[in-house]
């Protein structure tokens, strides 16, 4: 693609940290942004702030009713020219041991993490098939790819993402779709909790801007074929030595769970609700 090709593009999540700083960077490339999230006054804002802002559309929608997601759909295909690219963005995040996980903080982080980007992909799939630069990506997580405890249910919904976008790429192979997958590590939002920095701080996680994503996240519409991106070093080569040798991980993390668990009874005894949004909460 080239840089002057101006696609459309439906970020989800688009108000919180990461999907504002993809948002922005978009509008700076000279692309069209329709911004959804739940809160209108925030995505208000942030068009407002955006490169030719009159160009760009704010649609507020919670992706978990049916009927809120079937309306955005329906406002994207009655746009002039439709949707070039969608980009799964928003996300919650938990940092909690399993058994303080309540059925409801199950199913919410499963149904926004998995279940809403699969739904909403298959949705808009008539529309990315008409464009001649159609492209998804799935925004996913390093921790999709090392489990890691005290994020045992958001691990496992970044995991199935994974899956799903590894899928879907080759099942839309000759449909010319491109389908991506980005896994952060940890990034710097205001939306991290004190504990959870904590954690990063005692264990020596190393983090990275929105800025820093989004930069990583819109690069990837360069590309002529579906890729896998991962972020972060040495986080990369932890990722391959999960895969190859995952009892040398499960020993090293065993050392730190009295760590872990020290920062997770601060997280379940702060005021800060247990789920916590790292981009936007549908």
């Amino acid at each position: 693609m080239s840089d002057k090709q101006s696609l459309t593009v439906l970020v989800t999540g688009a108000s919180g940290g990461i999907g504002s700083a993809i948002a922005t960077l978009l509008a700076e490339r000279g692309h069209r942004v329709f911004l959804q999230g739940r809160n209108a006054a925030r995505l208000q804002h942030l068009k407002a702030s955006l490169p030719f802002s009159a160009r760009h559309r704010v649609m507020p929608a919670d992706l978990l009713d049916v009927e809120q997601r079937t309306a955005l759909v329906r406002e994207c295909a009655e746009v002039d020219g439709g949707v070039d690219v969608l980009i799964n963005n928003a996300g919650i995040s938990s940092f909690a041991l399993l058994s303080d996980m309540s059925d409801s903080a199950l199913s919410g982080l499963l149904n926004t993490n998995l279940l809403v980007p699969m739904a909403l992909t298959r949705d808009l799939l008539p529309l990315l098939q008409r464009s001649h630069s159609g492209a998804i990506i799935n925004i996913g997580s390093a921790f999709g790819h090392i489990g890691h405890p005290g994020f045992s249910v958001y691990s496992a919904s970044k995991s199935g993402l994974h899956g799903f976008t590894e899928s879907l790429r080759r099942e839309l192979s000759d449909c010319g779709i491109r389908v991506h997958y980005l896994a952060p590590r940890a990034v710097d939002t205001d939306l991290n909790t004190e504990a959870v920095i904590g954690l990063n701080r005692a264990l020596g996680n190393k983090s990275d801007s929105p800025r820093e994503v989004a930069m990583q996240c819109v690069q990837l519409l360069d590309s002529r074929t579906g890729r896998r991106r991962f972020i972060g070093w040495p986080e990369r080569l932890f990722i391959k030595v999960n895969a190859l040798f995952p009892a040398l991980v499960d020993s090293v993390l065993a050392k730190k769970m009295p760590l872990i668990r020290q920062y997770a009874t601060q997280e379940l005894q702060s005021a800060n609700h247990p789920i916590s949004s790292s981009g936007e909460a549908l």
